[in-house]
């Protein structure tokens, strides 16, 4: 598939084109504070021992039926499997990790075998801030979403974990969310998660926007509803994904980047609905300057279900290009075996609701010492409460990790805010 031909076609109607060509790094290649400092440590759970015998007899006695995701094009994923089979697996990045070394709650543990989360499959999709196909750690990610995938009534529902949240990042350090993940890869990503959520993830998929870009060209578009104050922003994120340094300094003294328009990428001319192309629909889920954060997750998760359910339509040929195209920039822990098991009734799955977390009106948006500009939850326990409801549709008592977690989020920044 020839992705730069797509990436050029004109978007149709409108007129005063927006030729903002140059951009500043300050504005658009910044991202928030990844420091890592060495804070209070919390004790770590125990009976670590118990945790790890129950994973290995329960391992044994599963057989998983999976779905597999990705953040920025999941169920285009599940399509293209089950019509293609293995003949481009092997194509994906895979990643061997040890289900032990991930941190899940014996409480998780026990809901998961005969509770309220049984019959769920529950998968981690990180879009990372990549073009270059770097998906391990040390990459930023751009997109945290848990999938959560009721086997029974094949319905999917997707949370989005706000980036600069601040919780426990899986070692017993107190951070912005996705820090996590640039320290400890995937695996770290996913202690994280399970440790301040209550989750049981132990499988994830990891995309850069290299992926998101070809497979929304692949599909032919999205329809997305442009306001009039994000065409800038769009056209600006745009040039910053695919321009160059055009040799001039910001005031704070980073390189400018320069695109030529209509030669490497095609500048949204006005607001409104109207069809996107790859880059342009992956700029305008970057867009962080109109709104806030949650307005930011929330263009992610719009343009993913449009992705998502434009692919049901697709015919063989469609699915084989978007195959191509991107499950060379995957990245998963997700086993040849893992992937056979989808084959059969996939088509019947389908992506409902979607929120964000933490929870509207549940938490506070402000500098939180060193660590700059977080979102805290108020408190952690209590949309861990809401989380499983809305998940699991099933009343959940915190456990004392997630209490100890929520505590100690508490203790550090109540001198910012009141509770």
């Amino acid at each position: 598939m020839d992705t730069n031909h797509n990436r050029n076609k004109h978007t149709k109607g409108g007129s005063n084109t927006r030729k903002r060509s140059a951009v500043n790094t300050r504005e658009q290649r910044r991202d928030y504070d990844y420091g890592y400092e060495e804070e209070q440590q919390t004790p770590r759970r125990q009976n670590t021992a118990k945790r790890k015998l129950s994973k290995k007899q329960l391992a044994k006695k599963r057989r998983r039926k999976i779905v597999l995701f990705v953040a920025e094009v999941v169920v285009l994923l599940l399509l293209i499997i089950v019509y293609w089979g293995m003949s481009k697996v092997s194509d994906i990045q895979y990643v061997e990790i040890d289900e032990d070394e991930i941190e899940i709650a014996d409480e998780v543990q026990q809901a998961e075998e005969t509770g309220a989360m049984k019959g769920y499959m529950n998968v981690a999709l990180f879009g990372v801030d990549s073009t270059t196909g770097e998906l391990e750690k040390n990459t930023r990610t751009d997109t945290m979403i848990i999938a959560s995938i009721n086997l029974d009534t094949k319905e999917v529902r997707m949370v989005s974990l706000y980036r600069d949240t601040y919780l426990n990042v899986g070692t017993d350090i107190y951070n912005k969310a996705n820090s996590a993940y640039a320290k400890g890869g995937a695996k770290q990503a996913m202690s994280m998660l399970n440790m301040n959520l209550d989750m049981n993830i132990k499988y994830f998929v990891t995309s850069g926007f290299d992926a998101l870009i070809d497979v929304i060209d692949a599909v032919g578009g999205i329809e997305i509803d442009v306001k009039e104050e994000e065409v800038v922003h769009l056209n600006s994120y745009q040039v910053s994904i695919v321009g160059k340094p055009d040799g001039t300094l910001n005031a704070a003294g980073e390189p400018n980047y320069y695109a030529e328009p209509y030669v490497e990428y095609t500048p949204v001319e006005h607001a409104g609905l109207q069809t996107l192309n790859g880059l342009q629909a992956t700029a305008y889920c970057r867009i962080r300057y109109v709104g806030n954060d949650f307005a930011r997750t929330n263009r992610q998760r719009t343009v993913l279900e449009k992705v998502a359910k434009k692919a049901i339509t697709l015919n063989p040929a469609k699915l084989n290009a978007i195959a191509e195209a991107v499950f060379p920039k995957i990245s998963t822990n997700f086993t040849l075996s893992d992937i056979l098991s989808l084959l059969g009734g996939v088509s019947d799955y389908s992506v409902a609701e979607s929120t964000g977390f933490p929870f509207e009106g549940m938490y506070y948006t402000g500098r939180i010492g060193s660590k700059g500009s977080c979102i805290v939850p108020i408190t952690l326990s209590d949309n861990v409460v809401k989380l499983h409801e809305f998940l699991f549709q099933e009343q959940w008592e915190p456990t004392d990790t997630v209490k100890q977690c929520s505590e100690k989020i508490k203790s550090d920044t109540s001198q910012y805010i009141s509770y």
